[in-house]
C-alpha cells in the first residue's frame, strides 16, 4: 500500500509535489524538481564554498596544506568534495533545511509507508566541486554505507552548475530501489573515471539513463536506488550539494562501535528538519570538525 502524501509537519503549508508525483517517486526511485532554488539562493551556496575551505567557520580536517593567500578559483580546483559542512556553515544548514526542500521530503521520505506522519531528519552533507577531469562515483547503492530500518534513506542533490553528461551527471536504474536488495561490491578497476570507492555489481544496467538538470534543480532519490556519476570532461565545474535524510522514526545504526546493540543503536549526530522526533529524549551530538578531500586524495 502506497501512503497518500502527508501534511507537511513544520515546513511551509503549500504542497509542492500532486499525488500523481509522489507515487512516481516511490515506483521509480527519484524526483527532479526542476529549477527549484533561485539563482540568488545558488549564487549564496557557491560563494560559501572557499569560506569553508579557508577554515573561517571552523578548521578542516585535511592532508591539503594551503598557503593561506589562494584565490577563491584555487582553492576550489583543490577540493574535491566536503563532509559534513551543515553542522559549520549557517549558509549550509539554510539550504539543508530548505522549506521548499523540506517540504517535498515531508511528502516523499517514506510514502512507502502507510502510517508515516511526514517527519524527517538529516544526518549527512556532501558539498562536491569536482573540478574539471575529476572523477566521479562508480554504481552505488547509499544505503550500503548508511543503513536505515523502513528504507527511508533519500538523497536530495542540489545542482549548483548545469550537471549534463559532459560534466559528470547524475545515472540512475529506474526502479532498481523496489526489492530493497543491497548489491555486493568489488573494485571496479577505472581510476581514470571513478574514484576510490568500490562498484556495486550483479544487476543489468542496460536501461540507465542520465539525469541532466539546469542549476537549482534538486534530484530526490532513494537510498536503494543505483546510481552512479563520470568524469567531469568539461572545462568548469559540477558543483553539487547533496544531503540524506530519513525518517525520524527510524534509528540509525551508523558508525555502531563495538558491545553496543545494533538494534537499539542510534546515531544521534543529526538534524529535525520535518516534524517531531520520538528519540528527542536522547541527547543530539554535533561533530567537532568537518573534513574534504583534496583532488589528490
Amino acid at each position: 500500500m502506497i501512503a497518500t502524501a502527508p501534511e507537511p509537519v513544520e515546513t511551509e503549508k503549500r504542497l509542492f509535489l500532486s499525488d500523481e508525483e509522489v507515487k512516481g517517486f516511490v515506483s521509480e526511485g527519484f524526483h527532479v524538481s526542476h529549477e527549484l532554488l533561485s539563482e540568488e539562493e545558488i549564487e549564496e551556496l557557491r560563494s560559501d564554498a572557499p569560506k569553508l575551505i579557508r577554515g573561517e567557520y571552523v578548521k578542516a580536517d585535511s592532508e591539503l596544506e594551503l598557503r593561506g593567500d589562494e584565490s577563491d578559483e584555487e582553492l576550489l580546483a583543490q577540493v574535491l568534495c566536503m563532509h559534513q559542512p551543515h553542522f559549520f556553515s549557517p549558509i549550509v544548514e539554510k539550504y539543508v533545511k530548505h522549506p521548499k526542500i523540506c517540504s517535498i521530503l515531508s511528502q516523499i521520505t517514506g510514502a512507502h509507508l502507510p502510517y508515516w506522519d511526514g517527519s524527517v531528519k538529516c544526518m549527512q552533507s556532501m558539498y562536491f566541486i569536482k573540478p574539471s577531469g575529476y572523477p566521479g562515483q562508480a554504481w552505488h547503492q547509499d544505503e550500503i554505507y548508511i543503513p536505515t530500518r523502513d528504507r527511508s534513506l533519500i538523497g536530495a542533490w542540489i545542482a549548483l552548475d548545469d550537471a549534463v553528461i559532459e560534466n559528470g551527471c547524475l545515472w540512475v536504474l529506474p526502479k532498481s530501489h523496489r526489492d530493497g536488495v543491497l548489491y555486493e561490491q568489488k573494485a571496479h578497476g577505472q581510476p581514470g573515471e571513478f574514484d576510490f570507492a568500490e562498484e556495486s555489481y550483479g544487476f543489468d544496467d542496460a536501461v540507465e539513463v542520465p539525469v541532466e538538470v539546469k542549476k537549482g534543480s534538486v534530484v530526490f532519490f532513494n537510498g536503494y536506488l543505483l546510481h552512479r556519476s563520470k568524469k567531469n570532461l568539461s572545462e568548469g565545474y559540477r558543483r553539487v550539494l547533496v544531503s540524506h535524510y530519513m525518517t525520524t522514526s527510524s534509528l540509525l545504526p551508523w558508525g555502531q562501535t563495538q558491545g553496543e546493540a545494533v538494534a537499539k543503536y542510534d546515531k544521534r549526530s543529526i538534524m529535525v528538519v520535518s516534524g517531531n522526533d520520538p528519540y528527542a529524549y536522547k541527547e543530539t551530538t554535533r561533530p567537532d570538525s568537518f573534513y574534504f578531500r583534496g583532488t589528490g586524495m
